[in-house]
């Protein structure tokens, strides 16, 4: 069973009932139904108009639902509409429905997770198990937002910014269960820059595949946090950095600069280091730099004053840190490594045992423990 091509083919199923007058809800539910049938009938019997299959089979679904729906009788007219069976017309919808699914008036998880099921063609038990949520409560939470956006037209122009911050924050939720939220985002996003030319678009592609690179060296076999100044490199995928740097060297002579290109030319200077000791911390502070003007993310410059301690020294990025507000998350941590670069191991350990208690992902709250007993361990002898 090919699922890459099920889910490839989703948003055009969907565009396609969407423009014969089903309404956005409807047109769902439907190509879901289809969806279901596929898996089930397509690994004995496949079809040689795979589209096309999809495409009837979804039409038949909606059909039978709007016979069997009283309160939408209007939809019985639609029976008389059905088209003679032939090939699909090749519509690509795709970008379209991105905006749908990222509308303002959607929360930003409802638009994550009907971004997940209209566009990448997730089953809702699919993405309820990467969210660690029970499967009836991203039911309800897909049906709301659905309901949101069923009135809503899909010639209607779209905001690029907001899809991008929705795949954005699908690729952040990492790995959960048997659905890869990463892997699933940069796919997604490949998808949306064959549809649109933006360099904003390339940017976030590119960002993505310089961090997923970097992902068998994250964590230790016992699972523990890797820092990036200790990953062993070797195990950093070069053809995902070498595609990432090519997308992002493309984008830059644009001139149109935007958060996401910044950050992507962060990673790309982390990526380019044979080891941490030969980073560019100089360039990477000009980035920020450039990332703070765009952005004015207070996170932006807590991130700053690391690169400003490593650039200019510990002392340095205290400074810079000084100015930040000390209520932002990972605040604490940040400023127990600048004061241990500094040689004040004790102000550093206090620090440490501080952010540990402040952390809310487990990995993060264990690593900051280490790193304080360590500390400690060390004033010790």
């Amino acid at each position: 069973m090919d699922e890459t091509l099920l889910r490839s083919l989703t948003p055009s199923v969907l565009g396609i009932l969407v423009r014969r007058g089903v309404d956005f809800a409807a047109a769902e539910d439907a190509v879901q139904d289809a969806l279901v049938e596929a898996v089930r009938v397509w690994p004995a019997d496949p079809p040689r108009d795979p589209l096309g299959w999809l495409t009837t089979v979804a039409w038949r679904r909606f059909l039978d639902a709007a016979r069997a729906d009283t309160a939408r009788r209007r939809r019985e007219d639609l029976v008389e509409e059905e088209p003679e069976p032939g090939p699909a017309p090749t519509v690509d919808d795709t970008l379209q429905l991105y905006f749908l699914c990222a509308h303002p008036s959607l929360t930003p998880s409802s638009a994550v997770a009907l971004t997940l099921r209209a566009v990448g063609g997730l089953t809702t038990r699919q993405i309820a198990h990467a969210y660690l949520v029970p499967e009836a409560t991203m039911a309800q939470r897909i049906s709301r937002a659905k309901r949101t956006v069923s009135g809503l037209r899909l010639d209607r122009p779209g905001d690029v910014a907001t899809v991008l911050r929705v795949l954005y924050l699908v690729f952040n939720e990492g790995y959960s269960g048997d659905v890869d939220l990463a892997a699933e985002a940069i796919r997604l996003t490949r998808q949306l820059a064959v549809t649109i030319d933006h360099p904003e678009v390339a940017g976030l592609l590119a960002l993505m595949l310089l961090h997923h690179a970097r992902r068998a060296a994250r964590t230790a076999p016992d699972g523990s946090l890797v820092p990036l100044a200790e990953q062993d490199r070797s195990r950093w995928d070069t053809r995902s950095i070498a595609e990432g740097v090519e997308i992002l060297q493309a984008a830059l002579p644009r001139d149109q600069l935007g958060e996401f290109q910044a950050q992507a030319a962060i990673a790309a200077l982390h990526a380019d280091a044979p080891t941490a000791a030969e980073t560019d911390w100089v360039q990477i502070v000009e980035w920020y730099d450039e990332l703070a003007r765009l952005t004015g993310n207070p996170i932006v410059r807590l991130n700053r004053a690391v690169a400003v301690g490593e650039a200019d020294g510990p002392r340095a990025g205290l400074r810079a840190l000084a100015a930040v507000d000390d209520a932002l998350p990972r605040y604490t941590a940040v400023a127990a490594y600048l004061h241990e670069r500094d040689g004040a191991l004790a102000t550093a350990a206090r620090l440490y045992a501080e952010a540990a208690q402040q952390a809310t992902n487990l990995a993060e709250r264990e690593h900051l423990t280490r790193q304080a007993a360590r500390l400690n361990a060390l004033r010790r002898r």
